[in-house]
């Protein structure tokens, strides 16, 4: 690490110090050498009380690790006396802003903010019975970029703007809208610093059209911030730099790091604008989840690799289809493949993958990723709209295959493959490329696959997409077999003629010590530890599989596949033994019921208190369906948990048809998924529990669409009342 961060000689006064962030910020000021001025009132969590303990303790802490500090209990609204600690036990004070915030809370604030908060009030209820209101707030440039000597005005014309921002979302349902206004104009308190010729130039009359505009009732606009003068209007709006992650799952976060990575923290190159707070929040989910997956440092999306990605175009590439390509193959290419993902006559229960002869010879569920991949090897992508990118920088970032039906061991097969969506990962570019497969007329399977392009990000385009199948994450018991040396070399043989997995000069070229197993030999693998557990090697039961690839596999190593199994999906992670280190994660497979018709939802989850709740909603949705589905519009997944462990699952589907409840693991696309424990579930549904600080705490998590959670209310209003 590289020079550290210290305070020597600096004085720090941190209020609300006694616990919460103002103690950690207290500690590590303290600790980096600053003399730190210590104020908390020590009242509870109401604001009722006085004490000193807690001021008192956080000095003692900083005290015992070498450093030094003074406790202060004024509250902040005697600012003079909190000053002056500072200057009595330290000698000088670190900002230059008393005087101005002697008066923060005094003339300037009753008449700005309060007063406009009173009016507002007053006229509030008027407005909502008769479903119509317009209200303008008068903020100032000052408010919105600061202004020197001014901190008492500008804190409460900014706090006009976030008063007016709530009251806009407030409203919107009665009708009510409100907006923001920053006039520059001449008055008489400017025509003794202006010239008259540029107080002529903006009178206010210029600035009244534009209040006239925002009050009339076919103006829709509502929450806007503009800024106004000398005939001018010009409408405002947040825009926030890419951001960089600064931290590892399970590791410290340094000020150091912060330093280091500031140039790219306040770059706005493809910056974003986020326009509410869930925008907002759903960044930080998107960076949870990218910290749990343990991506670490966000790469700077402007570097050298980035720029190379002007060739990636969303808007043309989206929807383009690739030529049709045709595959044909017999029984050999089936055995071919079965060796390839190592397969042995060693096995008794491998024979009728592997000979012709056998009474129930099959081909494997797997082997529908080849027919497939010839749309993207014979060129086809190449030939895309929007997609010039260096091929050597290709990598398979996750596959996802589904059988509509047993593939057969020979035949002729065709191929459509189409751009389902390409996605900006700062660090490179994501093609979702979506491949179905017919004998004739009949569809046998469907692929996607999701192409990381290394360098190709930062065009601009958005991060994820409602088009790409997820991974999950969960496993349990465990497969285990020795990848021979001449895997890779064997499972070419399928038609992956990729250099890279037998060429060691090719190899040490993409930064590899010697060739690489193919990922969808890995695919394969694990695969096939599926179905030997859990559906005795019966192909016809295989369904779909997803995964993502994560490290590659050397041939020699030894490929561990964990499995845990969840009604008919199966959760998967392969490691290297070797190193443990994760190779296929957020896998899954599922399986089709057996033919002794085995159920192919969960067993019954007996003693869930949520169970009463999904009943009523069932019985809602047979009622009010409809209704409903107009509302949200959305498929919900839930996973109740119990213990650590799912223990029901559960989709609300409010977009399809007059609406429906289904119980077990769901065939099809949710929106949206939860996954909660019984227990905090009940907790929400009383309204016990906050459900963004059950997000915020960890125990409510969510994946896909995080801004239809808003519509959650629609479904779970009144439960309370069960």
């Amino acid at each position: 690490m590289s020079v550290p961060l210290v305070f020597d000689g600096k004085v720090v006064i941190v209020t609300g110090a006694g616990g919460g962030l103002g103690r950690e910020y207290a500690l590590a000021f303290g600790v980096r050498g600053a003399s730190v001025v210590v104020n908390d009132l020590g009242g509870d969590i109401k604001g009722g009380g006085k004490s000193s303990n807690a001021a008192d303790k956080v000095v003692e802490e900083i005290k015992a690790k070498g450093g030094k500090a003074v406790a202060n209990y004024d509250s902040v609204e005697d600012g003079e006396k909190l000053i002056q600690t500072a200057l009595d036990a330290f000698g000088r004070i670190g900002a230059p802003f008393i005087n101005t915030f002697a008066c923060i809370s005094d003339l300037i604030h009753r008449v700005h903010l309060r007063g406009s908060f009173m009016v507002t009030r007053a006229a509030w209820n008027h407005m909502k019975k008769q479903k119509f209101g317009r209200i303008i707030m008068t903020s100032s440039a000052a408010g919105i970029y600061g202004n020197f000597g001014q901190a008492n005005y500008s804190a409460a014309k900014l706090g006009l703007l976030g008063l007016a921002n709530t009251l806009a979302i407030e409203g919107q349902k009665y009708n009510i809208h409100c907006n923001t206004i920053a006039p520059t104009a001449g008055s008489r308190l400017t025509e003794t610093v202006m010239p008259p010729v540029l107080c002529e130039s903006l009178k206010a009359e210029y600035v009244a059209p534009l209040v006239l505009w925002l009050s009339h009732d076919q103006c829709q606009e509502n929450g806007g911030l503009f800024e106004v003068g000398a005939g001018w209007i010009g409408k405002l709006r947040w825009e926030r730099s890419q951001g960089r992650i600064v931290r590892k799952k399970n590791q410290g976060m340094f000020p150091e790091t912060v330093r280091d990575q500031w140039d790219n923290i306040c770059d706005f190159t493809n910056a974003t604008k986020p326009a509410n707070i869930n925008e907002s929040v759903a960044t930080l989910v998107e960076v949870l989840s990218r910290v749990e997956t343990d991506e670490g440092i966000a790469p700077n999306p402007t570097s050298a690799m980035a720029t190379a990605a002007s060739g990636i175009s969303p808007l043309e590439a989206v929807g383009q289809k690739l030529p049709e390509s045709t595959f044909s193959y017999s029984q050999t290419q089936c055995i071919l493949y079965a060796l390839g993902v190592g397969m042995s006559t060693k096995d008794d229960d491998h024979l009728k993958f592997l000979y012709e002869g056998h009474e129930d010879f099959s081909c494997l569920p797997t082997f529908g990723v080849i027919p497939s991949q010839a749309a993207m090897m014979d060129g086809g992508l190449g030939s895309v709209p929007g997609l010039n990118f260096d091929f050597t920088r290709l990598l398979h970032g996750e596959q996802y295959l589904e059988l509509f039906q047993p593939l057969p061991t020979s035949g002729t097969l065709t191929s459509q493959a189409r751009i389902a969506d390409v996605l900006d990962k700062g660090s490179g570019a994501v093609i979702l490329l979506d491949v179905h497969t017919y004998s004739g007329k009949e569809l046998l399977c469907y692929n996607q696959y999701s192409l990381f392009i290394v360098g190709a990000g930062g065009f601009g385009g958005k991060r994820t997409s409602d088009k790409a199948m997820v991974t999950r994450n969960i496993s349990k018991r465990s497969d285990l077999t020795l990848i021979p040396r001449f895997q890779a070399a064997l499972y070419r043989l399928s038609g992956d003629w990729n250099p890279l997995h037998i060429d060691p000069s090719f190899a040490a070229m993409g930064g590899f010590k010697s060739p690489i197993l193919h990922g969808l030999c890995s695919f394969g693998f694990a695969a096939r530890h599926v179905l030997k557990q859990y559906a005795n090697n019966d192909a016809s039961r295989f369904k779909s599989i997803k995964v993502r690839f994560v490290k590659p596999v050397l041939p020699g190593q030894s490929l561990q596949t964990e499995m845990w199994k969840e009604g008919n999906r199966i959760h998967i992670q392969c490691k290297v033994k070797e190193s443990g280190a994760v190779v296929l994660s957020g896998a899954y497979v599922d399986l089709h019921a057996a033919a002794d018709g085995s159920p192919q939802i969960l067993p019954e989850a007996g003693g869930l208190k949520s169970e009463l709740v999904f009943a009523e909603i069932g019985r809602r949705i047979k009622d009010l369906g409809a209704e409903m589905v107009k509302k949200v519009n959305a498929v919900f997944g839930w996973e109740i948990t119990k213990g650590g462990n799912t223990a029901a699952q559960w989709t609300i589907d409010l977009k399809t048809g007059a609406g429906a409840l289904h119980k077990g693991p769901y065939s099809g696309k949710t929106d949206v998924t939860i996954t909660v424990s019984d227990d905090d579930f009940m907790e929400v549904v009383q309204g016990k529990l906050n459900p963004q600080k059950a997000f915020f705490a960890g125990k409510l998590k969510v994946r896909g669409n995080i801004m239809l959670s808003q519509k959650l209310e629609v479904i779970l209003k009144d439960y309370a009342k069960l």
